[in-house]
């Protein structure tokens, strides 16, 4: 009797083996292109992305408007929690693993976090571009699934901290809403005054990174999954400066460490 053959069952991907080696890929297909044989050289990372979360070619304004996103993205700053935690992993002498896990944890929360970006996904999914529909949102929020997320704090997508909406907020809106395929990102350049009067807080990069994933065609899921990749790339760098200037550069609470018996510096 043939035993059946197991098979990795995937609508994104397809591989044919090497003859003389059943483990090892002689051809990869992402929705249909030959990635070694076609993709490469020829498409953007951004292109790519796309392609491999929507399974389809992207026209050029939206390869335009997720590669200008992955550049507003890409490093939060030393001031961001997710970054400020693969600092402390850098400083701290964890390996860089550890760093980037350190990253993901901290940013996949609700305070401008990937769930966050989640959440004012479903807004616009649920709202579109009908500031009535926005205003009844804002004033009476949904429950959220309180057995895996704590209950909102603050609208998401807004900053509960913010005094006004910050620069680079605007300009990376302004920016997006050029990029073409954005009618969400217009609609919400138009109306954040609005908006934000009627959410009693500024806009937040993660508010602007929700109208942007929404305008590219992404669902919740795949929103929270690309916010929480597009910014590592700013913690594994300040990770390594970190690791790199060591504990006693480190530019948080430094008044506040201080050792009883400083070995001083590592002789070598």
């Amino acid at each position: 009797m043939t035993q059946p053959q197991e098979a990795v069952h995937s609508r994104i991907w397809e591989e044919t083996p090497e003859p003389d080696n059943p483990f090892a890929a002689a051809t990869c297909y992402c929705a249909g292109y030959d990635v070694y044989g076609d993709l490469l050289g020829r498409a953007s990372w951004a292109e790519y992305l796309y392609l491999l979360f929507k399974g389809e070619r992207p026209s050029p304004s939206q390869a335009r408007l997720l590669e200008n996103l992955a550049v507003a993205l890409a490093n939060p700053g030393p001031r961001e929690a997710s970054v400020h935690a693969a600092m402390c992993g850098g400083t701290g002498g964890s390996t860089h693993a550890s760093s980037l896990m350190a990253a993901l944890a901290v940013g996949a929360g609700q305070l401008g976090g990937a769930h966050e970006v989640a959440l004012a996904v479903a807004g616009w999914q649920s709202c579109g571009m009908d500031l009535a529909a926005w205003r009844e949102r804002l004033q009476n929020p949904p429950e959220g699934d309180i057995d895996v997320w704590p209950p909102m704090e603050h609208p998401p997508g807004f900053d509960p901290h913010g005094a006004g909406c910050a620069t680079p907020v605007r300009q990376t809106l302004a920016k997006l809403k050029e990029s073409g395929n954005s009618d969400a990102l217009a609609w919400l350049y138009e109306q954040r005054p609005a908006l934000e009067a009627l959410a009693g807080h500024p806009l937040s990069m993660s508010g602007v990174a929700a109208a942007a994933l929404f305008d590219l065609g992404m669902d919740s899921d795949q929103a929270e999954m690309l916010y929480l990749l597009l910014r590592l790339p700013g913690a594994a760098v300040h990770a390594l400066e970190q690791k790199e200037y060591g504990w006693r550069r480190f530019p948080f609470f430094a008044g506040g460490l201080k050792l009883v018996d400083d070995p001083g510096p590592k002789q070598v």
